[in-house]
């Protein structure tokens, strides 16, 4: 599920290990920066009584379940993290539907831009045994993997058109089009895009309760996965009581 690229490590070269998991083929997500723990849930709980908790204590998570179970969110939103996602467009657009739906989890969202940077483009490129077939049961959605056969056919066939797309991508730059028109060449949903995501602790949560869902598309559960554990030692108790285990 995690692959270590090399090209990868060079750009976020001088991180801890343990901010960063790889994805896919050549994606990420890296935390960048992070605010607060379980306590600070607890004392934007309790600043209602002017009252502090110094550590964790039993009561103290108790006070998590309450908040949790009675739907209180605003205490989980004096904690925050930031994120940065390496992922195909079509697991970016569908991060960005979910941020756009959601409502006071206070969160923002850039995005690296092919009007201002023309680095070399990136695709997502699964191998014959990552095609899945189409669920019978659902109007979207996959069912299991597909045959090797028309796996390795769909791995090939993709290369050439991505092949096909830079060549052309790269004869419009080289003749002076703008970048921001050269870029129509490019096949968009498997191009990697790099983006940042800040996020409140509520919103984390509520990203990897729909995302780590069964029912998600398989390639946003992973970077969900991947949210999750790096989140999750940070924040035991509350993403406990707010998404659960993710054994």
């Amino acid at each position: 599920m995690f692959y270590e690229d090399e090209q990868i490590t060079e750009v976020v070269s001088g991180l801890e290990k343990e901010d960063i998991i790889y994805i896919l083929d050549k994606g990420y997500v890296r935390l960048v920066d992070c605010m607060g723990t379980d306590l600070s849930v607890v004392n934007a709980a309790r600043a209602s009584f002017a009252k502090e908790s110094t550590e964790m204590t039993p009561k103290d998570g108790k006070l998590i379940d309450f908040l949790a179970r009675e739907n209180h969110m605003s205490p989980f939103r004096h904690a925050f993290m930031t994120f940065e996602f390496k992922a195909p467009l079509m697991v970016a657009r569908q991060h960005w539907k979910y941020v756009v739906g959601s409502d006071h989890t206070m969160d923002s969202w850039n995005e690296s831009s092919r009007r201002y940077v023309t680095m070399d483009p990136e695709f997502y490129l699964p191998s014959k045994d990552q095609w899945r077939k189409s669920a019978e049961d659902k109007k979207q959605g996959s069912d299991g993997p597909i045959n090797d056969w028309i796996g390795a056919i769909m791995t090939t066939e993709l290369h050439k058109y991505i092949e096909q797309g830079e060549a052309l991508y790269n004869m419009a730059m080289e003749n002076g089009v703008a970048p921001e028109q050269a870029r129509l060449f490019l096949p968009a949903y498997g191009m990697y895009v790099v983006y940042r995501w800040s996020c409140s602790l509520q919103s984390a949560c509520l990203f990897l309760s729909q995302r780590l869902a069964e029912d998600s598309q398989l390639e946003i559960q992973h970077y969900a996965d991947a949210v999750y554990r790096l989140v999750q030692p940070i924040f035991p108790v509350s993403v406990s009581r707010l998404v659960g285990t993710n054994d």
